[in-house]
């Protein structure tokens, strides 16, 4: 035997027959073998990874698309948002103002339609042009108010006065406004209210203002000699108020939307109801201003119309009456004007002369200072909106002079927004009126001037 490894006695090499050989062949295809598998995977692993990597790229491809959009979208939303708004503040300055050139001339009507009724004459034709003229001007002041609440509204600047008031308190308010217009249409209001007595926390001008405009509303559309109900029942802490009519009714596709602005839920060609479509509208925010409800029932056209309100009872106690004074007395005063409505100052210094005043009228700010600074009164009437200089650098300029004692200053002027009362109030205006204002107001107002 040939030994070829010399060094190392007694070794023989493995003799390799055919057979070791194909085994050994075998083993080496299965590792081979095993290893292409893995391989395989590995492949397959990888094409599936890139099946996903491209699905993964096309996803966020997808999505940065969606986001573009998205973000136009935002965009988009917020322009709408932004336009609304500006159309929105757009509205309630246009009501304001509106409102406000709307009071301007009313203010001479009504005091001349008072200055009518304190002469006297034999005339047969003057206590009917009086009334006339009255009823319209009040007629006029309605709408107008209602432009300025719903203004008010739509800016959310309406603002509650609250207290303990009792419900009969709030209607005989209500219905002492809203009668004259019952009363023209030859109607009958029936009145259903609790024995007991039903307090309720909230402002009785707002409140009442509520219920009037349900009760004109209703004789509005109720014929001539029909019946119209107002009553009340409690209902667990709160308590509901139905103004019910058998008039004309509301058609059911109006009534989801009739407490929304400038609907109107009749339109004739004559347009014999008249309206602005504000009422309602008033309606819904205050009483939800009062933490109450409102809705309408009405079986359709012709079938009448109920609405009620909600509103939580109160456990507060009611607060002392404090008895207002009653004809107070008056000295005669030196009054100013100062007013560029001429008709308006006019008027007013014809009733204030009627009563015993001394009064000087100018029409434009600048001469209103210079009378006022050089001649000694007891009370200045001025205007705000006056040409050159307005009402309130007039007053500040007054109050920045040695004048002493100085006058008591009262705003009379169509702005009612509280801002500009604000103002006023700074300038150093004592009393802030609103155009128009009833002479029995403004006398009164004189008269307490007079006696502090």
């Amino acid at each position: 035997m040939n030994n070829e490894f010399p060094g190392i006695a007694g070794y023989a090499p493995p003799a390799h027959t055919t057979d070791d050989r194909l085994a050994l062949y075998s083993q080496e295809a299965e590792q081979l073998q095993r290893r292409i598998t893995e391989l395989l995977a590995q492949v397959e692993s990888l094409r599936e990874a890139t099946k996903s990597q491209n699905a993964l790229e096309d996803l966020v491809l997808k999505l940065q698309e969606a986001n573009q959009h998205l973000v136009i979208a935002t965009f988009g939303a917020q322009d709408m948002q932004a336009s609304a708004e500006a159309a929105n503040l757009r509205q309630a300055d246009f009501l304001s103002m509106l409102a406000h050139e709307l009071r301007n001339p009313l203010a001479p009507i009504a005091m001349a339609a008072e200055l009518l009724g304190k002469i006297t004459t034999a005339h047969p034709q003057l206590p009917k042009l009086h009334g006339i003229i009255c009823r319209q001007t009040s007629h006029m002041k309605h709408l107008v108010d209602d432009l300025l609440d719903a203004s008010r509204s739509s800016s959310g600047k309406i603002t509650l006065q609250k207290s303990p008031l009792l419900l009969s308190e709030i209607i005989e308010s209500a219905v002492e406004t809203s009668q004259p217009f019952i009363d023209k249409r030859h109607q009958h209001l029936t009145l259903e209210l609790p024995a007991t007595p039903v307090v309720i926390d909230g402002d009785l001008v707002r409140l009442a203002q509520v219920f009037s405009n349900l009760l004109i509303n209703a004789a509005k559309f109720t014929p001539e000699h029909e019946k119209i109900t107002i009553s009340a029942r409690k209902l667990g802490n709160t308590i509901a108020v139905s103004v019910k009519d058998n008039g004309m009714g509301i058609a059911p596709d109006i009534q989801p939307f009739i407490f929304d602005l400038f609907t109107q839920g009749y339109r004739s060609l004559d347009r014999a109801q008249g309206g602005l479509g504000i009422g309602l509208s008033l309606v819904r925010t205050i009483v939800d201003m009062h933490g109450g409800s409102v809705k309408v029932r009405s079986a359709g056209v012709g079938f009448g119309s109920e609405f009620i309100v909600v509103l939580p009872i109160s456990s507060r106690p009611l607060l002392s009456e404090i008895a207002a004074p009653i004809g107070l007395p008056s000295r005669h005063c030196r009054i100013l004007i100062v007013e560029d409505n001429i008709d308006l100052s006019e008027t007013l210094s014809d009733l204030l002369t009627l009563e015993g005043h001394t009064v000087t009228s100018m029409f434009d700010g600048t001469t209103g200072l210079a009378m006022a600074k050089v001649n000694p009164y007891d009370i200045i009437i001025c205007d705000i909106g006056l040409p050159g200089m307005d009402g309130y650098e007039v007053v500040k300029q007054l109050h920045l002079s040695s004048l002493n004692p100085l006058p008591c200053c009262i705003a009379l002027t169509g702005y009612s927004q509280q801002t500009n009362r604000t103002l006023a109030k700074e300038a150093g205006f004592a009393h802030y009126l609103v155009k128009p204002i009833a002479i029995d107001t403004l006398l009164t107002l004189i008269s307490t001037v007079t006696l502090n």
